[in-house]
């Protein structure tokens, strides 16, 4: 007997460059995915995160989780620039992450340099 669809947590287990950005989403690894995206050392994951949102350290719980091993996070926050609140850069710092807010176009091409250099680089996107 047919059970129907089965939606599960949005994961690529590995690390990859993001090919394109934009219309919602992203595409990466032959992959694509609407909303935003973490890419994180344990793979990318589907975020539930928009434009509307706190940036705030609830929502970056999993880059916490993952602090051991990044250095750097890059935060793509859309289409326009938004500082990092106070709580959630303290947050970062206080897991010895450094954090850089850019436009989500930019934080992808930084992301993508980043990683071919093999450096400990995580991004937090915000789908455009």
């Amino acid at each position: 007997m047919a059970k129907g669809i089965e939606i599960r947590a949005a994961h690529f287990p590995g690390r990859a460059p993001i090919d394109t950005y934009g219309n919602g989403g992203f595409r990466f690894a032959d992959m694509s995915h609407r909303g935003s995206i973490l890419c994180l050392p344990s793979g990318i994951h589907g975020w539930d995160m928009d434009m509307s949102k706190p940036l705030s350290p609830e929502n970056f719980r999993r880059v916490l989780d993952e602090a051991d091993d990044i250095e750097v996070l890059l935060v793509g926050t859309g289409t326009e620039l938004r500082r990092l609140p106070e709580a959630l850069k303290q947050a970062l710092k206080a897991r010895g992450i450094a954090s850089d807010p850019m436009s989500t176009g930019a934080a992808v091409r930084t992301f993508n340099i980043m990683l071919a250099e093999q450096r400990a680089v995580a991004a937090a996107l915000i789908a455009v």
